[in-house]
């Protein structure tokens, strides 16, 4: 592995291979990709909580737990001569570069619709002949995301789709952001009562949605 690394990020990773070799830390040696891979979730969780609650000291432990994760995930990788922290970094670095045209090259925008119109199109070229290519406008959401999360995200990709603004709902709202939260909240308390997971319903429900969705934008291409 590189030796380019600040002092205190080396330091980092040197611990994180001792804790991985033969006389190191049992756990961490029972660990791969498969049995880490939602405690970055949880980590995150933690993070979102300490920024809310405007805690540095907070924020500066669970920033350095999640850095963890990137770091574990690094080791276990460079064990298998994929990749390592550095070619993480490297590759962190270019894309930046590659997708802020409007600042590290000649590219113009002129305000932040701009830039998410730009970025988009750049990823899109990026992932073009990969397994991760975009196929449809809808692409690029994390599944794991909780179902709510997912579907603002949709709703939010589908809008700009003009094939599909008359199939999105226009049902009258609440009066006030307040009166459609405690709305939600008495939907997701109804499930419960029923024996209904809201979160597992939503999730079917977007299912079927977004095949509907995907189906309607071939359709309109073709």
């Amino acid at each position: 592995m590189s030796s380019s690394k600040t002092p205190s990020i080396q330091r980092v990773c040197e611990i994180m291979a001792q804790l991985r070799a033969p006389d190191g830390c049992p756990w961490d040696r029972e660990q791969d990709h498969q049995t880490l891979r939602y405690h970055a979730v949880e980590e995150v969780y933690e993070l979102i909580d300490a920024i809310e609650l405007e805690d540095d000291h907070e924020m500066r432990e669970e920033l350095g737990d999640l850095l963890l994760q990137v770091i574990f995930h690094c080791q276990l990788a460079s064990e298998r001569q994929a990749f390592d922290f550095e070619e993480v970094c490297e590759q962190l670095a270019a894309k930046l570069i590659r997708r802020h045209p409007h600042v590290f090259g000649d590219q113009k925008v002129k305000d932040v619709a701009g830039v998410w119109t730009q970025w988009e199109a750049i990823k899109k070229e990026e992932k073009a002949g990969t397994a991760s290519e975009r196929h449809s406008a809808l692409d690029g959401i994390p599944r794991h995301l909780p179902a709510l999360h997912y579907a603002e995200k949709l709703a939010k990709k589908a809008r700009k789709l003009p094939c599909l603004k008359d199939s999105l709902p226009s049902q009258p709202l609440p009066a006030t952001p307040e009166a459609f939260a405690e709305a939600l909240l008495d939907q997701v308390m109804s499930a419960q009562q029923q024996g209904w997971s809201a979160e597992n319903l939503l999730r079917e429900a977007l299912g079927r949605r977004e095949k509907k969705w995907r189906e309607r934008e071939l359709s309109a291409e073709s």
